[in-house]
């Protein structure tokens, strides 16, 4: 293979690595900056794809339409959903439809229609290293171009003055079922693959989905509207100790503002290590129309008398499991207020144990002499969501959805995309193309001017005790 690099004296602007709706999100915004900039995105997918694997029928996105790629920075721009809906003629059946949330699968439409027109998109490139060049003062990235089944064909390197991280999360498995997911015997998938599966799934005797999140819930409702009256036969299982629903109150919304993100960063690394995990239910819980269409389909199940043939579970974790006669499952199951063990056998499983933000370690290994990281060897992430680097590297790397342990539980939302791709071009180009608001929340998160909006002054009859005389 041939290595063609770019011209060393024509650097890029900018280099995104990853096209998922994140840097998607960044470049159409950078598309519309006056005199723009010169960038270009690498993906090593041949097409925009957004969890092609959770699109089931009917699934809606836990956000407004408004949360799309630009609204929230740039309700003018010409890549806003309502402008695709107009592009596709469909502006006036969305407007009959009184939508506020709309399908997950229509939400993938827009964002493959904005990725198909947006220049300085390449598909079908992964990106192997990032390395910082003090010579020219400039980073290189280097990739690999694929061909259609994902064999290499040729190398590459981009040099470019600031790089985006947007390579999104992996699937997370659980250590005692990871054996059991490399296996071809009965099914073991994790929910990112459920549509590719499900007739199999379908086929199963008896299914059981893990997880309590709105994947596993939404899978679990699939299922069981699929099976025969009686004859369900599915298990759903979680660590937590309910099947909770969302924290979806309006105040509770306000954790996924600008103003809870500059409040949480502002916070010592130790409480924001503590506090991270307590509020597992604004982001894990589940949305309550869909914990009503599960119960109501349940009941429907039982109006001629009996119980249909499913179990939920909660407070239970999978201590171990392996495979029975190679055709089925074996979980050994801990009920965590009981301290009871028991054994479940199954036919299928289903993981749907959510996402992980991927290791930068692997694409940032040439920065690391470079990279200053927190307490836990975490890259450190200021608040223009750029990774801080030594004062000789005059070039930014900027990240995308790796920024929960410095930015709090917004950071993998979709209705923080568009200002946090904002805030970033704003950085990057020292000016303020995008204006942005000052305060977006009506709670004050903290006391002081540390944590507390700096547009917000102090609440009357309130005096900091270090101002007191």
């Amino acid at each position: 293979m041939t290595v063609h690099p770019t011209d060393v004296d024509r650097p890029h602007d900018l280099v995104g690595i990853g096209i998922g709706p994140f840097n998607l999100s960044l470049a159409a915004l950078a598309d519309g900056l006056h005199g723009g900039i010169d960038s270009a995105f690498y993906d090593r997918n041949n097409a925009f794809s957004w969890h092609p694997g959770l699109l089931i029928d009917g699934t809606t996105l836990q956000v407004p339409f408004l949360a799309d790629l630009v609204t929230l920075a740039d309700p003018a721009s010409p890549w806003t959903f309502l402008n695709y809906l107009k592009a596709r003629d469909r502006l006036f059946p969305f407007y009959f439809s009184e939508r506020f949330h709309i399908q997950r699968a229509e939400y993938d439409a827009y964002c493959r229609w904005v990725s198909r027109q947006l220049p300085g998109l390449h598909f079908g490139h992964q990106a192997d290293a990032v390395r910082w060049n003090p010579e020219h003062g400039l980073f290189e990235v280097d990739f690999t171009r694929l061909a259609p089944e994902g064999e290499a064909e040729a190398l590459g390197r981009a040099y470019t003055r600031n790089v985006v991280l947007g390579i999104g999360t992996e699937p997370y498995v659980p250590d005692p079922l990871k054996p059991l997911v490399a296996t071809p015997a009965a099914p073991v998938i994790h929910s990112g693959d459920y549509l590719e599966h499900r007739d199999r799934l379908l086929k199963a005797g008896h299914i059981t989905v893990i997880g309590s999140g709105q994947s596993g819930a939404e899978i679990f409702l699939d299922l069981l509207r699929a099976r025969p009256v009686g004859a369900e036969r599915i298990h759903w299982l979680a660590r937590t100790e309910a099947f909770a629903p969302m924290e979806y109150s309006k105040l509770g919304l306000e954790h996924f503002t600008p103003d809870y993100a500059r409040y949480f960063h502002a916070l010592p690394q130790q409480v924001r290590d503590g506090l991270a995990p307590r509020q597992w239910q604004l982001h894990k819980g589940i949305d309550n129309t869909t914990l009503t269409a599960i119960h109501d389909e349940l009941y429907r199940r039982s109006l001629h008398g009996g119980w249909p043939d499913a179990v939920l579970t909660p407070g239970v974790s999978v201590r171990t499991a392996g495979r029975v006669a190679v055709t089925r499952v074996e979980l050994h199951l801990e009920h965590a207020q009981q301290a009871a063990r028991t054994r479940l056998t199954t036919d299928a499983v289903v993981l749907a144990t959510g996402y992980r933000e991927r290791p930068l370690d692997r694409i940032l290994a040439g920065l690391d002499p470079y990279m200053r990281r927190d307490q836990a060897e975490r890259p450190r992430v200021d608040e223009h969501y750029r990774i801080m680097l030594d004062d000789s590297v005059t070039g930014s790397v900027y990240v995308q959805n790796a920024e929960r342990h410095s930015h709090g539980v917004g950071a993998p939302d979709l209705g923080l995309a568009a200002w946090r791709s904002a805030t970033i071009l704003n950085h990057l180009t020292g000016k303020e193309p995008y204006p942005l608001p000052r305060r977006t929340a009506f709670t004050s998160f903290g006391l002081d001017g540390r944590t507390r909006n700096p547009s917000m002054p102090t609440p009357r009859g309130m005096v900091p005790l270090t101002e007191a005389r």
